[in-house]
């Protein structure tokens, strides 16, 4: 795993020049929230991440009582807190509903294991509406995938009246930072660069597919999008090792 500095509050300007323009670009009044809870962060994080019109990723504890709490504290079950993700998008691009269809196809909402919450495990799904207009659309979702399923969702629509709790830095973009050279190459020193950057953001949803998607989705993200001569290469490194291993896999069958 990556070995990030220890979390600092750094200015702006200390962001790499790509990544700085990332979100401020996009003006405030087309920027909008979401936070949403599907077993554990690392999939559901990456899962948004793919996703055109997702700017920023976050995951973190939500829906609990205990001030900023830790992961293992979180894990005991006796802060009331659930794994989330808070994902920032641009509403021209991509709308809440959408985000809800995404939100369903990353985890399985018909799991009854999410009715224990609280008892023996500290993962749920749920919705975590920050107004009434998220409330209807996320409940008219629910609805929806309710309709085309033969078994009964126990996804919980529930008020964010609490403090969504950023997670700890190995949390972030979990995917991403086991790929030790792209981290390297994009400079980010911080927990906090690691969720501001909109570049991190959509490799660690590229690195969280599936070997044949990775290579697919890599390559075009490669020739669409500029990035330093250091992280080219890193992902050309990526690509090249996983088509031989896809390869070697293929001969031995």
């Amino acid at each position: 795993m990556y070995k990030l500095l220890p979390k600092t509050h750094t200015d702006s300007s200390e962001f790499p020049a790509s990544e700085s323009k990332s979100s401020t670009t996009i003006p405030l009044e087309f920027l909008c929230e979401a936070v949403f809870a599907g077993d554990g962060f690392w999939g559901l994080e990456a899962a948004f991440g793919r996703v055109d019109g997702v700017v920023k990723t976050a995951t973190g504890y939500c829906g609990g009582t205990l001030k900023k709490p830790s992961y293992k504290e979180v894990c005991e079950g006796r802060t009331g807190h659930t794994e989330a993700v808070k994902v920032m998008y641009d509403k021209r691009k991509i709308s809440y509903k959408s985000l809800c269809d995404v939100f369903w196809e990353a985890h399985d909402p018909t799991n009854k294991e999410f009715l224990n919450f609280g008892l023996s495990t500290h993962h749920r799904s749920a919705i975590f509406y920050m107004n009434e207009e998220q409330r209807k659309q996320a409940q008219e979702s629910k609805i929806r995938k309710q309709m085309k399923l033969n078994r009964r969702i126990v996804t919980k629509i529930i008020a964010l009246d609490s403090e969504f709790f950023m997670g700890e830095n190995q949390h972030q973009k979990y995917y991403l930072q086991k790929s030790y050279r792209v981290c390297e190459s994009l400079n980010l020193r911080s927990t906090e660069q690691f969720v501001e950057s909109n570049i991190a953001c959509k490799l660690n949803g590229i690195l969280g597919m599936e070997v044949r998607g990775i290579i697919d989705e890599l390559t075009m993200f490669l020739e669409s999008h500029e990035v330093s001569d250091q992280t080219k290469l890193a992902c050309g490194e990526i690509i090249e090792d996983l088509r031989r291993n896809d390869l070697e896999n293929a001969q031995i069958i």
